[in-house]
């Protein structure tokens, strides 16, 4: 559901799931796959979770076992584990250089089509480094083509991904006319065009529909921003740019 964009219509539910994985952790798990996702869940909500847990797939020399590499799911789910390392965190270090150098290795050889794509899409960018709705609408994509897939899920997801789709774009429209009515186009040439821009920069993380009115307050508070920067940078001569940072400074 997370990776489908439909999580936020489950938010308490996830919780308790998330804290259920954690308590029902067992240290003797050696399924790969399973061991690599419940890391990168709790980890994700918010939840420490050790990194010891992916010693088990080690040798004496601190190197993960070649045997890995025929496990493509669990190779493809510790990679995306070792995003959420912190510092010092070697084990995920290896695990990163490990996965990384045999899924590039394998991905041109799989046969599932489904598996395929979603390796060369993590290789690309992994989870931990891609926005929301991005995300979904690249996984919705995935999800597709996977034969084991939930078809009232996927429905689900396609629905909800156009319908907040139309949302976010009702807001664009709003805060267009808002820039239009002002008309600073005219009254400062100069400054760059940049409201689509802002008004990405807030959406790539705040997208829920309950978030509405503060992407277009923060919208508008960074395309102001944006003016100022601009005035600086491309317009002002030094003259004027000496009380103009006095005044900011106060």
């Amino acid at each position: 559901m997370q990776r489908l964009g439909v999580a936020y219509h489950f938010v308490n539910e996830i919780e308790t799931s998330i804290q259920n994985i954690f308590y029902a952790f067992q240290q003797n798990d050696d399924n790969l796959y399973v061991v690599s996702l419940r890391f990168r869940l709790v980890r994700q909500q918010g939840h420490y979770m050790s990194s010891d847990v992916f010693k088990q797939f080690t040798n004496q020399d601190g190197k993960f076992k070649e045997t890995l590499t025929n496990d493509v799911q669990g190779l493809l789910s510790l990679y995306e584990a070792s995003h959420l390392r912190v510092r010092d965190e070697e084990i995920l270090e290896e695990a990163l250089t490990f996965t990384t150098t045999h899924l590039e290795s394998i991905v041109s050889n799989l046969c599932n089509n489904s598996l395929k794509v979603e390796v060369i899409e993590a290789l690309k960018q992994p989870i931990r480094m891609t926005l929301p709705r991005v995300g979904a609408r690249k996984y919705i994509s995935i999800y597709k083509i996977n034969d084991a897939h939930n078809h009232l899920l996927l429905k689900f997801a396609k629905l909800d991904f156009n319908v907040l789709q139309k949302f976010h774009q009702r807001e664009l429209s709003e805060l267009t006319r808002w820039w239009k009515d002002l008309d600073f186009a005219n009254k400062y040439p100069y400054a760059r065009d940049r409201l689509v821009e802002c008004y990405f920069w807030i959406l790539r993380r705040y997208f829920e529909p309950k978030y509405s009115r503060a992407r277009k307050m923060l919208t508008k508070v960074l395309k102001m921003t944006s003016i100022i920067d601009d005035t600086f940078d491309a317009y002002a001569t030094y003259d004027e740019l000496v009380p103009f940072i006095d005044v900011i400074q106060r």
